[in-house]
């Protein structure tokens, strides 16, 4: 499936802001399931690329003049392609995989979590991952809004509702605890068969999971299934603040409206 993705992030203040330092994770990279046609990002200045020690490509903008307005566009054409039961086909990484049963301040384990993770008697199996992500659904309702970047899985779980980011941290910490490595997922969904998610949820967030005998297995916990040839990454890591599409600080700028905008649409869709 060739997907056609289009994201748009706007920031705008009502003072100028004097300096901004801005992380960016907005360009995916080709994988054994997906192949990166073209790409191309546009932002307010010069930026420096790197990989960071996941492996995803960060590029860095610093701006020392001042602005009212930050404009981040990405736009290009991925190729993906369907995944088995979710399996990614790669090997553990460069990252020990002990570093993924560690938990983060966004994926601290509480005893809810526990039970909760104790649900699924046997966490062994590709089944096994997509009947807790669907138990975790059934605790935590989707809904836009409803939290912030910031909140932690154990407040989703208390509050029983959510979005995509916080049904990965949930699921995370639950993989944890079983002593599994997991790790977060940012990316694309095209969602024209989701419809109980909608557009709103194009810019999505998933988890990866190592089982011993499959590798890497990737579960959309929002939908409760494996993710496949619908799915574009763009980066992993421990959890959202490793991941996260974009992160910064400012000096200046007084009160911030943010704007998004994301299409995934099929371009061409395999047989």
């Amino acid at each position: 499936m060739r997907l056609s993705i289009r994201h748009q992030t706007r920031y705008t203040y009502d003072s100028p802001v004097l300096y901004s330092i801005q992380q960016i994770r907005l360009t995916p990279n080709s994988a054994p399931t997906q192949f990166v046609a073209n790409w191309d990002l546009s932002v307010p200045g010069k930026l420096n690329t790197s990989l960071d020690a996941y492996g995803n490509t960060l590029q860095t903008l610093v701006l020392t003049r001042p602005i009212t307005e930050m404009t981040f566009t990405a736009t290009g054409e991925v190729e993906t392609t369907p995944l088995q039961d979710g399996r990614l086909l790669e090997g553990p990484g460069r990252i020990p995989l002990e570093h993924f049963t560690c938990t983060t301040p966004l994926t601290e384990v509480d005893p809810a979590i526990l039970d909760l993770a104790n649900t699924i008697t046997d966490l062994k199996s590709p089944s096994s991952l997509v009947n807790l992500a669907q138990t975790i659904r059934g605790k935590v309702a989707y809904q836009t809004g409803s939290t912030e970047v910031t909140g932690t899985a154990a407040e989703a779980l208390a509050q029983g509702k959510g979005v995509c980011q916080d049904h990965a941290h949930l699921f995370i910490a639950c993989c944890r605890a079983r002593n599994l490595p997991a790790r977060y997922v940012s990316g694309y969904l095209e969602t024209s068969n989701a419809p109980e998610i909608g557009e709103q949820a194009a810019s999505h967030a998933w988890v990866d999971v190592w089982l011993e005998d499959c590798g890497w297995i990737s579960v959309d916990v929002t939908q409760g299934q494996f993710a496949s040839e619908q799915y574009c990454r763009l980066a992993v890591g421990r959890d959202y603040s490793a991941a996260a599409p974009l992160r910064g600080m400012r000096v200046g700028g007084g009160n911030e409206t943010l704007s998004v905008d994301v299409k995934v649409q099929v371009v061409v869709k395999s047989f």
